[in-house]
């Protein structure tokens, strides 16, 4: 058994930047946060705008900054120690939050994913971890499922590339003969609604809620759109999933602020404030490395 790193390999790891990057003071965010959400609560966006924000901070890998969100949506200043929001209120915004990191893993990968939702676990407030869905797994695959899950998949992978879906799913394919099936099956499990109701910002939500966290078509394109234009230079992938969320206004009985944000103009605001968030966040990156 090893139990200790070899001294040599313990430098090594020490080498090429292996900390994630020191995030802005907290005020600052606050501030980052202050103005988009206003903006967003203008225009009925407050769950877009907490879809977005999360994946964008996650992304750019600044756990505390993550933390911080979920103490933003909770808490009337910056420093205060008790929420001004209820128990329900709480944990529904705390389980949008970690649907859209869990969304995320598909766009960045775990790393960055465990190192957000390690940040968030460690600020949340006891009785709402308490109250977050813990034991059973809505996304386990078995044999009883997994034909639903593929069919899931595939037409969700169906909605957003249409009308180029089965040739990009044959050109995946071709490049490695499980790698369509990784993607058709994470699409199903995991950036897929899952059946039930879906969840918005204002709305509550209790330990007994078997739909916590549950986020709608247009909401995981905004997953889509945040975590790729923040991780930069993939455009082709940010452009279908841009694609991806202006076909969203196409699904059946959308809310309003669905609607609103699958509309051009809506699009258009998820991705100029997703870019508000990383010139906030960034730009101290940019002040320091000046000094």
């Amino acid at each position: 058994m090893v139990k200790h790193l070899p001294a040599s390999v313990k430098q090594l790891l020490t080498l090429r930047n292996p900390h994630p990057l020191p995030s802005p003071p907290l005020s600052r965010v606050h501030d980052v946060l202050t103005k988009t959400h206003s903006d967003a609560k203008n225009r009925g966006a407050e769950t877009g705008w907490l879809v977005l924000a999360a994946c964008t901070l996650l992304t750019i890998n600044r756990p505390p900054c993550f933390g911080q969100l979920y103490r933003y949506v909770t808490r009337s200043e910056l420093n205060a120690n008790f929420r001004n929001v209820s128990l329900e209120a709480a944990v529904n915004r705390a389980a949008i939050i970690r649907e859209a990191a869990l969304k995320s893993t598909i766009f960045v990968g775990v790393p960055r994913v465990i190192l957000s939702l390690t940040a968030l676990h460690e600020i949340l407030d006891e009785d709402v971890k308490v109250s977050l869905r813990k034991a059973t797994t809505q996304r386990r695959v078995t044999p009883e499922n997994i034909e639903a899950t593929v069919t899931r998949g595939r037409a969700l992978w169906n909605s957003i590339y249409t009308p180029h879906a089965d040739k990009l799913h044959d050109k995946l394919g071709s490049y490695h003969p499980d790698f369509i099936a990784f993607i058709i099956q994470a699409y199903g499990t995991v950036l897929s609604p899952l059946p039930g109701v879906t969840k918005t910002f204002s709305d509550a939500s209790r330990i007994d809620d078997p739909d916590q966290g549950n986020l709608s078509r247009a909401m995981g394109s905004i997953v889509g759109i945040a975590c790729l234009r923040a991780e930069e230079r993939v455009v082709p992938q940010l452009t279908s999933h841009v694609f991806g969320l202006l076909k969203a206004r196409n699904v059946e009985n959308q809310n309003e602020e669905d609607k609103w944000l699958s509309s051009d103009e809506g699009t258009e605001w998820v991705i100029r404030t997703v870019d508000e968030i990383l010139d906030g966040v960034k730009g101290f990156d940019e002040h320091k490395a000046k000094l």
